[in-house]
């Protein structure tokens, strides 16, 4: 592109209690005005289609949740000269693990067996002669849940009575691929930009590290790579993640989809990544060598939160001639994605259930929208309360990693945490680290937002009052200074001061 031809003008997708992948920060350097566009649940598909056409939008930036993935196919259509990024057609396996399923078997990609009832007398049917142990995932739904909706199951008994108590619809029962780790693939332009093992924790059948798993970057193998590339240029997708599975020498795809927790650094090289491809070469392309991630395992976290302002460049060989080149890093180059098209979606079109948009969600899918995938994440107030923060929200935080959230998760858990600064014990973190996430990640409790769980947890609290400053709140609205629970019979001015530095009216 000359450089004097205008550069498209970049809107950046927002729905109301999902968590945020980009922000405009990711973005540095783009010289034009980039837009916010939110789109609110319920109905608003008119409303927004109008913004982005008044807002002059080209390209829109932003994963969209398997709550609105119908919802969105049908603002494509109304908006054909925006460019969705990733595309609506990109994003077919986020929404279900039955999409996933669907995404690998029309593109021939290695996958564990898989059996999908959507009459579940047939699902029944099938417990009683499938092979034990099983992985039995809830299908469709939010995702970001961390695994908390995947089950190794170990006999036809304990299957029967999952089913019974979750209700799971489809009935989605996969083969067990032994493993006490898997390998999570992360890509940009279809090269591999990060890839780590996930490790079980003791005594778990999962590896995901929010229940206790690690991480380790040691001796990924090659296999899972190309896996993992095969299936983002099958997607084309302009940045992918994986979770592969090895075993006896061969490898499966166990998810994958534009929707994962990315460290912020990998998120701004995404951010470059994308300038490159929409300003067609005005901005320069990036250069992430292969295996970088194993020295980025090593590097002080502190540097790690100014990696947007450090770039690579190839790799050129002394003048001694000592030379050393991957031959995979020279094949597999950061490169443009290919258009997608409505024909590379996999037919679904024999599902049991198809969901048109969000208003048909049954009731306990549309509040995990709400409170669930979301849990109430609107970073632009940037209220996370230290008590019940999850990973997924610490992720979000400047220059988090994975690793380091997962230890102040357990921190949190194993201690009665009454100020941000205590997380300083967490190995890793530092004073500095600390200041900068105060301003994101508030440690007092915000008494007008909190639940009787919340507030029961604050030392001085306990359940039976925080049942009274909730029902307190329902019925007087909310409070407009801290100085208004002393209304509240058995909250007097000893008991206010005990609690004063761990709530606050937001």
């Amino acid at each position: 592109m000359a450089k004097n031809k205008k550069l498209p003008k970049l809107g950046l997708l927002y729905l109301d209690y999902v968590l945020r992948f980009f922000d405009r920060s990711n973005f540095k350097g783009w010289p034009d005005k980039i837009e916010q566009v939110v789109y609110h649940w319920g109905n608003d598909k008119d409303r927004f289609i109008e913004e982005v056409k008044k807002k002059k939008i080209d390209i829109l930036i932003g994963n969209i949740p398997a709550t609105a993935y119908e919802t969105f196919r049908e603002i494509a259509k109304a908006l054909p000269h925006v460019r969705f990024v990733p595309s609506i057609e990109t994003q077919f396996a986020n929404k279900s693990k039955e999409n996933v399923t669907l995404f690998c078997e029309k593109h021939n990609l290695s996958h564990p067996k898989t059996k999908i009832f959507y009459n579940r007398d047939e699902g029944y049917k099938y417990l009683e002669t499938c092979d034990y142990p099983v992985i039995v995932k809830r299908s469709y739904g939010p995702s970001n849940y961390g695994g908390y909706y995947v089950h190794k199951v170990k006999s036809k008994e304990e299957a029967k009575k999952l089913f019974d108590e979750k209700k799971y619809m489809p009935m989605y029962i996969q083969e067990c691929i032994p493993l006490r780790a898997d390998i999570r693939v992360m890509l940009i332009g279809h090269k591999p930009a990060c890839a780590f093992w996930r490790v079980a924790g003791e005594d778990m059948d999962l590896t995901n590290t929010s229940q206790g798993g690690y991480m380790t970057y040691d001796g990924v193998p090659m296999g899972a790579l190309e896996l993992a590339v095969e299936a983002s240029k099958a997607a084309k997708a302009e940045y992918w993640a994986c979770d592969i599975a090895e075993y006896d020498g061969k490898y499966y795809i166990l998810e994958c989809a534009t929707a994962f927790a990315a460290f912020p650094y990998f998120r701004d090289w995404i951010g470059q990544y994308l300038m490159w491809d929409f300003s067609e070469g005005r901005f320069p392309k990036p250069h992430i060598p292969l295996y970088n991630w194993e020295e980025l395992g090593k590097i002080n976290p502190q540097l790690l939160r100014t990696m947007r302002h450090i770039g690579f460049s190839k790799y050129v060989p002394s003048t001694d001639g000592a030379c050393y080149i991957n031959d995979k890093d020279g094949e597999w180059d950061v490169e443009l994605t290919e258009e997608s098209l409505p024909e590379d979606l996999p037919d679904n079109s024999h599902l049991f259930e198809t969901i048109e948009n969000e208003e048909e969600l049954p009731e306990v899918i549309k509040q995990e929208a709400k409170h669930g995938e979301a849990i109430h994440s609107d970073l632009d107030e940037s209220e996370m309360s230290l008590e019940s923060v999850t990973l997924t929200e610490l992720m979000t935080l400047h220059g988090m990693e994975e690793e380091i959230a997962v230890e102040v998760i357990r921190y949190i858990h194993s201690h009665d945490i009454k100020s941000i600064d205590e997380l300083f014990e967490v190995e890793g973190i530092d004073k500095q680290m600390l200041k900068v996430w105060a301003e994101e990640l508030h440690s007092k409790t915000d008494v007008n937002r909190a639940g009787v769980k919340a507030l029961g947890k604050i030392k001085s609290i306990g359940k039976k009052l925080a049942e009274k400053i909730v029902e307190y709140r329902e019925k007087h609205g909310p409070f407009k200074s801290l100085e208004d629970m002393l209304e509240i019979k058995g909250l007097g001015k000893k008991k206010l001061a005990k609690i004063r530095d761990h709530i606050a009216i937001k």
